[in-house]
Parts: C-alpha cells; sequence; structure tokens
C-alpha cells in the first residue's frame, strides 16, 4: 500500500528559542500549500512552546527529541511526555543512537519510553539501528531483532501501527557517510518483514519507517524512491530551511517519479 512520505528534522542540541522560532516560520512559509507529505521538527526541549507558536495551524508537527519514562516524580532536568504534550508536540523520539551511545538507553529503556509515550498521547518516533562494528560482523538482522522485540513486543497492534520506525545506522550519522539506496531498502524489508512476523498484517502494511543518517537533498530522492523507505529523519540538514527543504523536494520528486 502507498504510505505517506514523512520527513522528521531532529534539530539535536542547536537552536534556542529565537533561532528556532525564526526557522520554523521559514518552513512555516515555504509548506503553507503543503498537502502531499507529513513534516516535523524536534527542537530541543526549552525551544518548544516557541516553535509551536510559529507552528500553529500549519500543518507541521512539532515532536520532543526524548522523554523520561515516568509521568512525575524527582527526576531532575528530565522531561515528561505528558509536559511534552501540553507544550503542544504531536511526536516525540525514542532510543535514538546518541540516547542509546550517550547517555545510557538500553533497550528495555527504551520500550518504557514508547510506552510512555503512548500514554502521554505522543506518537513514538522509534530509533533503531547497528554500529560499524555490528555491520561488520555480519550482526544487522540480529541486532535489529533484538532491538525490534524488546521495543515493540508488548504493544498492541493498533500501537504498534502507530509507531514510525526509523533507520539509523549508526555508522552513518553525522559522519558524511550514509548507507547506500540498496543498504537502507534491505535493512528496511528486514524491519517490514520483522512486523510481518509478530504482528497483524495490516501493522506492516501501516507503519511507516524513515531512513536517517547524513540524508541530504542530493542523496534523498534515491533513498526515498526504494519501496520500504517511507521517510528520513534528518539531523544537520535540517537546521537550515533551504537544506531541509531540498530534501522534502527531493522526496516528493521521487515519489512522483515512481508513481509515473
Amino acid at each position: 500500500m502507498a504510505r505517506r512520505l514523512f520527513i522528521a528534522g531532529n534539530w539535536k542540541m542547536n537552536l534556542g528559542p529565537a533561532q528556532a522560532a525564526g526557522l520554523a516560520l521559514e518552513l512555516k512559509a515555504a509548506l503553507a500549500s503543503n498537502t502531499a507529505l507529513d513534516v516535523a521538527v524536534a527542537p530541543v526541549a526549552v525551544s518548544i512552546p516557541a516553535v509551536v507558536a510559529k507552528l500553529k495551524h500549519s500543518g507541521l508537527h512539532v515532536a520532543g527529541q526524548d522523554l523520561h519514562a515516568e509521568a512525575s516524580g524527582a527526576f531532575t532536568g528530565a522531561v515528561p511526555g505528558e509536559h511534552l504534550r501540553e507544550a503542544g508536540c504531536t511526536y516525540v523520539i525514542v532510543g535514538h543512537s546518541e540516547r542509546r551511545q550517550l547517555f545510557g538507553d538500553d533497550d528495555a529503556l527504551v520500550a518504557k519510553k514508547v510506552k510512555a509515550a503512548f500514554r502521554a498521547g505522543l506518537l513514538p518516533i522509534l530509533c533503531v539501528g547497528e554500529t560499524l562494528s555490528q555491520r561488520q560482523a555480519g550482526q544487522l538482522e540480529a541486532v535489529l531483532d533484538q532491538q525490534l522485540s524488546v521495543a515493540m513486543g508488548g504493544l498492541a497492534a493498533d500501537q504498534a501501527a502507530a509507531v514510525t520506525l526509523a533507520y539509523e545506522p549508526v555508522w552513518a550519522i553525522g559522519t558524511g557517510h550514509n548507507a547506500t539506496p540498496e543498504q537502507a531498502q534491505e535493512a528496511h524489508a528486514y524491519i517490514r518483514g520483522w512486523l510481518r512476523g509478530h504482528f497483524p498484517a495490516f501493522v506492516a502494511d501501516q507503519l511507516r519507517i524513515q531512513y536517517g543518517g547524513s540524508v541530504k537533498a542530493s542523496n534523498a530522492g534515491a533513498l526515498l524512491t526504494q519501496p520500504d523507505v517511507d521517510g528520513a529523519l534528518v539531523g544537520g540538514a535540517s537546521l537550515k530551511a533551504a537544506d531541509f527543504l531540498g530534501i522534502i523536494e527531493a522526496g516528493l520528486a521521487a515519489r512522483r517519479a515512481s508513481r509515473s
């Protein structure tokens, strides 16, 4: 089935409220007539209110970059999903490789955060992917199976279908070395097959799988023509309107070409 294209920009620890609001306004103006795809941006937490205010009534979505597994409590510095939702977020990124590697988010914690997202009324963008050493050791499928089994194992089918998966080969994030379209499709096809083996067929048909890892306008078209690549989770190239819009246009052009 045709799944709606979904491009998300992860701004990481960049752009305070003033800069983030400015970028949001540029995107809103450029995408005012957009009806062909879903677009989300994930600002740093303190910039979320400013971005939400600028994107109001635009059809563009705002995402949190992470959330705490609990709804409240003595967790200094943490942000629960309930607060993200109240601030105007629709999505939240869970299990990004930087959270896994730098902050110790293991599979069990990622699974708790996925459930916390649903508890808060947020849609999770769940990141999965292998390191370079794991790929070189032929462990791609084993890594994906482990990450998916733990993070999605306790979900009902309707919840699973509402997840966006983001396949991000860790060796391609911020390195300038993206996976080839063929490598991306191979991993995405495995994920789609895993879903078919663990959930009713509609989950695999509906769930969108983004590719993340050094995505830019020059490679987005080739990646997004792959049959199981439904969008992109964009890092550095989402910090400038022209770069991010170039990826969006490349994706739309690829979709138009694939359907002609």
